[in-house]
């Protein structure tokens, strides 16, 4: 199986860890994961605020750099929720018949991470070990629109010394939203308050989720309240096999993807 990494514009420039930590855990299970370079954003952003237009090039390049994959695999579920179900919408658009063929034969093996380890490759053990006191919050592409359900649940709780706590009121936003977070700051704000007393409810050590996106966003919110609740990508903690491994690695420490 050729699997390539979308590792997503979000993630290569704020949180590089994870999208290589989805290639250490692939790696782990015998395969080899292609990335190809040619990659840029999914238009997510341009969709989300009206520039259906502008997003056009991107889905077509889009379609070009990953066909000929059998999976394509991206750490996000909203980038994810972006290709599956909107980039056909943006082929409409643009009225070409071409690109529509292209986005029909692509978006379907596009794969937020849990599905490609529980629904393609047929795993939910791999091989993690992470000795801490864990909450998961599902986000809300990941929820409502892929319809991951306990997939990255199932995967967390295979993870040797995990203490995984359930989170009160999961399925509620977390108030991010991408522009969301921008252009009502208010609402936002007091949703992200919410969700924030339910992590610190838990008592846990760390938040989990599948996107970076909402975890900077409650993350924000629990580093001004010096909560002592560190946020980390499903990912990285699959990818982890000892402790030293689970240490969190700041993002100015690293360098991105190139």
């Amino acid at each position: 199986m050729r699997i390539a990494l979308f590792a997503t514009c979000f993630n290569d420039t704020m949180f590089p860890d994870t999208p290589r930590a989805v290639v250490t855990v692939l790696e782990r299970l015998g395969h080899t994961v292609e990335f190809p370079v040619e990659q840029t954003c999914c238009g997510q952003l341009h969709v989300n605020t009206g520039y259906q237009r502008e997003a056009i090039p991107l889905v077509r390049l889009f379609t070009d750099t990953f066909a000929g994959y059998d999976a394509i695999v991206a750490p996000s579920g909203s980038c994810v929720g972006m290709v599956r179900e909107y980039h056909s919408r943006v082929a409409e658009v643009a009225g070409d018949p071409g690109l529509a063929a292209a986005v029909a034969r692509v978006a379907p093996r596009v794969y937020e991470f849990s599905e490609l380890l529980v629904d393609v490759l047929g795993v939910t053990d791999v091989g993690a070990y992470f000795p801490h006191r864990v909450t998961y919050h599902p986000t809300c592409h990941s929820l409502r629109m892929l319809k991951v359900g306990d997939r990255p649940l199932r995967l967390l709780r295979a993870v040797r010394g995990i203490d995984l706590i359930e989170l009160p009121a999961a399925a509620e936003c977390c108030g991010f939203g991408g522009t969301f977070a921008l252009k009502n700051a208010d609402v936002s704000v007091a949703m992200v308050g919410d969700k924030v007393r339910h992590v610190r409810d838990t008592g846990a050590e760390v938040l989990c989720a599948g996107d970076n996106s909402c975890l900077m966003h409650i993350g924000g919110a629990l580093s001004r309240l010096r909560a002592g609740v560190r946020t980390l990508h499903l990912a990285e903690i699959l990818a982890a096999t000892e402790p030293a491994a689970a240490d969190h690695v700041q993002v100015s420490d690293v360098e991105p993807i190139r």
